[in-house]
């Protein structure tokens, strides 16, 4: 017997919200209706606002991130990066000389830092540098460039060149999306060229993200999940992306 459309449709998101997304062709054959018929129920439900489409599938919400100033982002999962910069604090030890780059999760980290022998920090964050500089016992550098109003943090050849120079530990990145087959990603072309050039600086590269940043794209692509050594995240990461992280040899740490 053929569904009607109200079945369908409740059977779609049963599936997406059971799957992480549905394909066109796999609806077709299982709901035993056309192409036409199936991609109009998806678009239908993508005007609702229930899901979105993208290349012959749909997945629940839109990957795409358009950029937020940092005091509205400082407010978003706040607890979650709480936890996260927790987490991130236990990782340092005596004589590190790390990178901070710039984000709200790397900024909750900055401000758990506490005095530690031998700790040296240079950062593209203006907030981080202020935050650190209270503390005599950490050296804090402040990356050079062209400062970025809307994140307080510099971005440009100058930082890039600078980073030539040193060689750090270990880098903790802050990103706007993480995705499994695209990689980390960040809203501005420049910052992400930035954080590139952070990574080849880097001994160890440590990502610190609230599960709310997987299965999101920004507009500039930083890395693939390769490059990637740690990522410290909250528990609200779904079971396939945990595991999909495991299997591409990333340190996952859950809080």
């Amino acid at each position: 017997m053929t569904l009607n459309i109200i079945d369908r449709h409740k059977l779609i998101l049963k599936k997406l919200n059971a799957d992480g997304f549905v394909n066109v062709t796999d609806l077709s054959d299982d709901f035993n209706v056309s192409l036409v018929t199936i991609r109009k129920d998806l678009k239908l439900l993508e005007e609702k606002k229930l899901l979105f489409r993208s290349h012959g599938k749909a997945i629940p919400v839109n990957p795409y991130i358009t950029e937020n100033p940092v005091k509205i982002k400082e407010k978003i999962n706040a607890s979650e990066k709480n936890r996260i910069a927790k987490a991130a604090v236990k990782t340092l030890v005596p004589h590190d000389s790390i990178i901070i780059a710039s984000g709200t999760s790397v900024i909750e980290f900055a401000r758990r830092i506490k005095p530690l022998e031998g700790l040296t920090v240079l950062t593209a964050s203006l907030n981080i540098a202020l935050i650190l500089s209270k503390i005599k016992e950490v050296d804090v550098m402040q990356l050079g460039g062209m400062v970025r109003p809307s994140s307080a943090s510099v971005i440009g050849p100058i930082g890039e060149k600078m980073l030539t120079e040193f060689t750090f530990t270990k880098l903790f990145l802050g990103v706007d999306g993480i995705d499994l087959d695209y990689g980390l990603t960040t809203t501005n072309l420049m910052e992400a060229s930035l954080n590139k050039e952070m990574i080849k600086s880097s001994q160890k590269i440590i990502v610190l993200a609230d599960s709310s940043k997987f299965n999101k794209k920004g507009f500039g692509r930083i890395c693939e999940l390769s490059e990637v050594d740690q990522i410290i995240t909250d528990s609200g990461i779904d079971k396939k992306t945990k595991q999909r992280l495991l299997e591409l040899g990333v340190e996952l740490t859950i809080v």
